[in-house]
């Protein structure tokens, strides 16, 4: 993915842990998704300008073509956000 600038891309795969399900009950939550995936660049102004490139308008095709063997793109939402830390001190939060 060098041609879209991407800095970080991660994974987070849902666990086969029964304390999902406790979660899930807890809340009253629907069934949690298969994961989640996270593309990193350094600021949408840097994505935004990227994007007018043809080298990563091409990359990008590419890698939506790829996903598209394994997504399904009308049920996965998408999003552009911004990272807001709450908390980040390595320690558990005192409940």
């Amino acid at each position: 993915m060098q041609h879209i600038g991407m800095v970080r891309y991660v994974q987070t795969h849902t666990s086969d842990n029964p304390l999902n399900k406790l979660f899930v009950d807890d809340r009253g939550a629907p069934e949690p998704y298969d994961g989640v995936a996270e593309a990193w660049w350094p600021s949408l102004e840097f994505l935004q300008e990227r994007m007018q490139d043809p080298a990563a308008q091409a990359a990008m095709a590419e890698a939506v073509e790829d996903e598209a063997r394994f997504i399904d793109f009308a049920r996965s939402p998408i999003w552009l956000g911004e990272e807001r830390v709450i908390i980040d001190n390595g320690k558990p939060i005192p409940y």
